[in-house]
């Protein structure tokens, strides 16, 4: 997951280098969300005259190299998580809105479920457990800004994936808005349900 990370953050920065450079040179600018193909047809209509510019082409080629390392190695990085996944044989994949890369980081950031007694325990641990924050006769609850933040954000990933399509957590999503929740709220909840899946799930693999 580390390995993820990291990757992705030298590559989101090498792309964001060779763009500023290549702004420097080509008038209007470029798109925000540049490829490295694109970049190559950006650079082969400059041609500079003077040092200056010659010397900020050639540092533009070799960040469009070094995006091109990150890509590929970002590429063969989604594939040995994908054969680690498979490989695992976790009932979690059978979540809905779980797929490798999600599953990857419940796997790894949860660890050997035993440590957590109850659901509960799990939900606590993950910041899916809301803290209350009612005012008077109305009961709410807020994000709970405390627990592994790597796991919390790939419970929230399964749960857009839930909502955006029909499923059984889109159905309890909807249903929640329609006491009265807010959407944050109702994601709040299906996240916490997910939750529930996702301990069931990694105590299933233990017990098999």
């Amino acid at each position: 997951m580390i390995m993820r990370s990291c990757c992705a953050g030298w590559h989101a920065d090498a792309v964001c280098h060779l763009h500023a450079v290549l702004c420097e040179m080509i008038a209007g600018g470029l798109p925000k969300n540049l490829s490295a193909n694109e970049a190559v047809l950006a650079l082969r209509t400059i041609r500079p005259t003077d040092p200056i510019g010659v010397e900020r082409k050639r540092l533009a080629t070799g960040l469009l190299d070094e995006v091109r390392r990150h890509d590929r190695a970002l590429v063969e990085l989604h594939q040995r998580i994908v054969q680690a996944v498979s490989a695992a044989n976790s009932h979690v994949i059978d979540i809905v809105g779980v797929g490798p890369i999600v599953a990857c980081d419940l796997l790894g950031y949860s660890g050997d479920v035993r440590r957590f007694p109850t659901a509960g325990h799990y939900a606590r641990y993950n910041a899916t457990a809301p803290i209350e924050a009612s005012s008077g006769p109305k009961v709410r609850h807020r994000l709970n800004p405390n627990g592994n933040r790597q796991l919390n954000h790939a419970i929230y990933i399964a749960a857009l994936g839930q909502i955006s399509h029909d499923t059984p957590g889109r159905a309890y999503y909807l249903a929640k808005q329609a006491t009265g929740k807010s959407r944050k709220e109702a994601t709040r909840c299906l996240k916490r349900r997910i939750s529930d899946a996702v301990y069931q799930a990694l105590r299933a693999d233990i017990d098999r």
